[in-house]
């Protein structure tokens, strides 16, 4: 690949603008970010705090410990926890520092405190407002679209930043995500090629952190007491081989990270799960396999990139499990480890997503691990049934001839056909247990 071209160049600020490390859960970190923006905007304590979040926000928070909260849950947890402890500077790492007297605080600011939420539907599936009273001062913070797209900016009746025009127009026409790059060019024939060719001093601080990151988390994970415990239920059950290890440790790391873990992981479209589950099943087959870190790094960057690109169709957050496209990807990554072409890789991801794309989104929460297991399992599958020369074909079910067809049929499944299932998953959710 031509590595002055239009392509290239997108493909790299793709990956910088993608793996990004974050502590916890990627939607009340981003609801923390937005309030420890507010905070600082409004330069004191506030007395009163007004929350809005869309229902996706609502879905994807409500059941996960925020870090460095001493085991709480929620969106005003979330809140609060970047109002009293947050640095906004660190952006998705924004509560990494919190001490132990801000996590008391956070306690009695909750019982002290007046926090409203309400949920809100302007038309953009990624939407968080917070706003922050102090006497009669206030401050409001915008975030939309994803994580870190702070939007709007309000003291008291000066708007200091207002890009809403902007993301509305991409978020209801083209959507496209304001402020990143093009990603209508991601291919599975290019990635491939970027990933055979790319210069690696382009990526490799990106995948050292990954690697690293993510590694962390997923061996706390079978340390520790984690939620549902998935990934040491696996190995219990299913043995220690290169496979049932690789599904084993990325379920491991979402174990952790929903029930609260304070390490940090390197995140993929959005998500710390789906960050998971692209890398640690690769790194995992890399290790048994004993190959060179040089197609170490250029398996994660198929991987990486694979994903992201079933995700564009999708959005950042719908009915349809993220972990999938990431369990998908990583059997990509695995089979090209093994000396996979262009051909398998395109096959191995066919097979995988039509074994496993029916798997919904009802939030973030332990059973993630499992999903991410599930997932995992069907890309390695996949590719094992390529190499004993099977496939599913164009007109079974939701698979078209050739992987584009295939993945746009998925984009469309996820982003518009399980519109209604979203709302009902978020009624269902809203209930009492």
């Amino acid at each position: 690949m031509d590595k002055s071209g239009k392509i290239y160049k997108t493909y790299v600020q793709t990956l910088k603008e993608e793996l990004i490390p974050a502590m916890g859960c990627t939607e009340p970190i981003a609801i923390a970010y937005a309030a420890a923006k507010a905070r600082e905007v409004l330069g004191c304590e506030p007395d009163l705090v007004k929350i809005g979040v869309s229902n996706n926000i609502i879905k994807n928070v409500k059941s996960v410990v925020v870090p460095n909260t001493d085991g709480m849950k929620g969106i005003e947890a979330a809140a609060v926890a970047g109002i009293l402890g947050g640095n906004a500077a660190k952006e998705l790492e924004v509560i990494s520092e919190v001490t132990a007297n801000q996590k008391a605080a956070m306690r009695r600011f909750l019982s002290n405190v007046p926090i409203s939420v309400e949920a809100i539907d302007n038309g953009i599936i990624f939407d968080i407002i917070i706003a922050l009273y102090c006497g009669t001062d206030s401050a409001v913070v915008r975030i939309s679209q994803y994580h870190t797209n702070i939007v709007y900016i309000k003291k008291n009746d000066e708007v200091l930043l207002d890009n809403t025009a902007r993301q509305a127009s991409a978020a209801c026409i083209t959507e496209a995500e304001s402020g990143l790059t093009d990603r209508s060019l991601l291919t599975i024939a290019n990635i491939y090629d970027f990933a055979e060719t790319c210069d690696l001093d382009d990526v490799r601080p990106l995948l050292d952190t990954q690697i690293l990151y993510n590694t962390q988390i997923s061996e706390e994970g079978l340390l520790g007491d984690y939620g549902a415990n998935v990934g040491s239920t696996y190995l219990k059950f299913y043995g220690n081989d290169v496979r049932n290890r690789a599904i084993a440790k990325a379920a491991a790391g979402s174990d952790a990270r929903m029930s609260g873990c304070e390490l940090p992981v390197v995140i993929n479209s959005g998500s710390g799960n789906q960050g998971i589950t692209v890398s640690v099943p690769v790194i995992e087959y890399a290790k048994a396999l004993a190959c060179p870190k040089e197609r170490l790094y250029r398996a994660l960057v198929l991987s990486n990139l694979i994903a992201i690109h079933e995700k564009t169709g999708i959005g950042r957050l719908s009915a349809y499990c993220g972990a999938v496209s990431a369990g998908c990807a990583a059997g990509c990554a695995i089979a090209y480890l093994q000396g996979a072409d262009l051909k398998a890789v395109s096959h191995t991801l066919v097979n995988a997503l039509a074994i496993v794309s029916g798997i919904i989104c009802d939030g973030a929460k332990p059973s993630c691990a499992a999903k991410i297991a599930s997932s995992v399992e069907a890309g390695i599958l996949g590719y094992h049934m390529y190499q004993n020369g099977q496939q599913f074909r164009g007109g079974d079910g939701i698979v078209s001839k050739g992987v584009e067809n295939t993945i746009r049929n998925i984009g469309m499944l996820g982003h518009d056909g399980m519109r209604e299932t979203d709302k009902e998953i978020v009624k269902i959710m809203m209930q009492k247990p």
